[in-house]
């Protein structure tokens, strides 16, 4: 799967990339360099079980084992601790970021509710495209009886684009379903 993505990529897209841009060379043309997949977990700071169960579901998600954050300072109002763990991430790059991008695109975000696409807002200004997700039970590898809480997360895919024109072409021809 990953495979044809990334043959995809290569062969119809980025030609299409280089005659819409008017690109002089192939290396110009915008790549997906990372996919980063960060999952926060507020209540680890009373009951580090709960981290556990996140970072074994991240981990089935990404098909990678993710590294656990930390807190980088103490605060408080929340009852949280400097270096305390708070958190999970994984950073994809290569056929497993492809795999996980087919993956996304065209079986987990169909199957959120009332899905009409992902909005074209959440560029960062630099060719970054963030995604937020409520529940991780749109993922195929989770199994409904085994989720103890549902969490979300956020999907930050990093492009080597220059502008939000660039990298909304990108994700639009990789089949980002974009809302109308």
């Amino acid at each position: 799967m990953a495979a044809r993505m990334k043959e995809r990529f290569l062969n119809e897209i980025t030609p299409a990339l280089m005659q819409k841009f008017s690109y002089k060379s192939v290396m110009q043309v915008p790549k997906i360099e990372k996919v980063v997949i960060n999952m926060g977990v507020g209540d680890a700071v009373q009951n580090s079980k709960v981290l556990d169960a996140a970072v074994e579901e991240l981990q089935k998600i990404a098909g990678q084992k993710p590294v656990i954050t930390r807190a980088k300072k103490s605060i408080a109002g929340f009852r949280l601790r400097e270096n305390a763990p708070i958190g999970a991430k994984v950073t994809l790059r290569g056929d497993r970021m492809y795999y996980f991008l087919d993956k996304l695109f065209n079986v987990s975000l169909p199957r959120v509710r009332d899905f009409r696409g992902v909005s074209t807002k959440a560029f960062d200004g630099r060719g970054n495209y963030t995604l937020g997700l409520k529940e991780q039970l749109i993922f195929p590898e989770i199994e409904y009886d085994k989720v103890d809480k549902v969490r979300g997360m956020d999907i930050v895919i990093v492009t080597t684009a220059q502008s939000d024109e660039e990298a909304r072409e990108l994700l639009t021809q990789m089949g980002m379903p974009f809302a109308k």
